[in-house]
């Protein structure tokens, strides 16, 4: 059975207003040129509906569908396609200059562990005060943040300073995404 994609606003039995068109049947074969209510009434013996297809072509293709379940499956099809999407969420992951070692590796677990899933990491390293003049070991823990993780993330954006934050975007490297 051939596809044929159709656009989503239709003409169909009546709403059809040209005098001549090219019919198709259930099954693809071509029935030739004939007037439409000819059509309409071939569609109506086979308690079928009659479905412009190709509105450009001259005349108008129209193909005689049922066309209530072409709905149903093109919606079914869609679903189906919006199933596969992964969507992609942004994690983040909150530091401060003057962390420790042992919180940082816990940072950079949960980070491996978001880039795994296949989500984005937004690393934020929050200055408060003072700190704000120290801006250089922020961006170091960012850095070898990234240095730690370079195996299964890509730096999308490298560390910049934003206010009194710090931001540095990781995206997982394809070949780590789940399947």
């Amino acid at each position: 059975m051939e596809v044929i994609y159709i656009s989503k606003d239709f003409r169909i039995n009546d709403e059809i207003r040209v005098r001549d068109i090219r019919v198709v049947d259930t099954d693809g074969n071509q029935l030739g040129i004939m007037p439409t209510r000819e059509a309409l009434k071939l569609a109506e013996e086979k308690q079928l509906d009659l479905v412009e297809i190709a509105p450009q072509a001259k005349p108008p293709v129209c193909r005689i569908m049922d066309f209530g379940k072409y709905k149903y499956e093109q919606s079914k099809r869609e679903k189906e396609a919006r199933k596969k999407q992964k969507i992609i969420d942004v994690k983040e992951v909150k530091m401060r200059p003057n962390i420790e070692d042992h919180d940082f590796l816990v940072k950079a677990k949960n980070a491996a562990r978001f880039l795994k899933d296949g989500d984005k990491v937004k690393a934020t390293m929050i200055f408060r005060g003072r700190e704000i003049v120290h801006t250089q070991l922020g961006r170091v823990l960012l850095v070898r943040l990234a240095e730690d993780l370079k195996e299964i993330c890509n730096v999308e954006r490298q560390p910049k300073l934003e206010g009194k934050n710090m931001i540095m975007i990781l995206t997982p490297k394809q070949d780590t995404k789940p399947d």
